[in-house]
């Protein structure tokens, strides 16, 4: 009898490898890079299965904003004073503190203040949403539930002793998933890479090559190792940066603006010289 009788077809192998059950959670990624590997998953859909898997393990503390980092309104600055905070921050959410930031009152939405603004009787405190507060040990898919179930956005971060030690949106947690999410203050896909906003700052891309960014900012910062500013970045900090982290780079202050657990996304930029050149044109 011929041996090569005996062998499964490709067809049979295949099979064999998709039907069998996994051991381990190594085992299932191995399965799964063999499906994107055969085409049969995209890199999307490889990537949102590991970001679901990974969200599993991870806990609030590894993702959240930390309290320094925090965009917090205190409640007895006046409705100007918080609404030039709001548009400067651009958030649509806000912790509002009493006396210190461990006195967290409620959140606040960004779209309250335009009562004040259309005329209508406006009480700062009237007009807080409840803030909910989480250990730093909850764990992300528990906490994604338990915001879908509530409708809540936002929650903020108490330590072992009951300090407040940072906050986490919704958004943070299904980035882990799906990557980053672009809201209404993202960049337009067609738009340029540094762009001027109203505040007159730049936001700029991460993926802006350092030769570009430095033509427009009259900068000299080195491209032997790092092509774009983000990597730069990345490599001055020596780790991902989370969201709102400010880093000093040749008389410029950058803030990172959106990041997730993979990348950087984008900057905010102030500028301390005069520019070689105009980066909105």
């Amino acid at each position: 009898m011929d041996p090569d009788s005996h062998k499964p077809s490709l067809l049979e192998r295949l099979s064999a490898l998709l039907i069998r059950e996994p051991e381990d959670r190594e085992q299932l990624l191995r399965l799964l890079h063999g499906a994107f590997e055969r085409n049969l998953l995209d890199s999307d859909a490889l990537s949102i299965i590991e970001g679901a898997m990974s969200v599993s393990d991870m806990q609030v503390r590894d993702i959240m904003v930390p309290r320094a980092q925090m965009d917090a309104v205190s409640i007895h600055d006046p409705v100007e004073k918080i609404t030039e905070f709001v548009i400067e921050a651009a958030h649509s959410r806000y912790p509002v503190v009493g006396e210190n930031r461990d006195d967290v009152i409620g959140i606040l939405l960004a779209k309250e203040l335009l009562r004040h603004y259309a005329g209508k009787e406006f009480d700062l405190r009237d007009t807080l949403r409840p803030a909910v507060f989480i250990p730093e040990s909850k764990r992300l898919n528990v906490l994604l539930r338990e915001f879908r179930a509530s409708r809540n956005h936002m929650a903020i971060v108490v330590d072992e002793y009951g300090g407040i030690s940072g906050l986490i949106t919704i958004e943070d947690v299904l980035e882990q998933i799906v990557g980053d999410i672009e809201d209404e203050y993202d960049f337009d896909e067609a738009a340029g890479n540094i762009v001027l906003d109203n505040a007159g700052r730049y936001r700029v891309k991460a993926l802006t090559e350092i030769g570009d960014f430095n033509a427009a900012f009259g900068t000299s910062l080195s491209d032997e190792d790092y092509a774009t500013i983000g990597g730069l970045v990345i490599h001055q900090l020596g780790r991902l940066p989370k969201r709102n982290e400010v880093l000093m780079l040749d008389n410029l202050r950058l803030q990172v603006l959106r990041a997730d657990s993979r990348r950087v996304h984008t900057l905010l930029v102030d500028q301390q010289r005069s520019l070689a050149l105009n980066p909105a044109e």
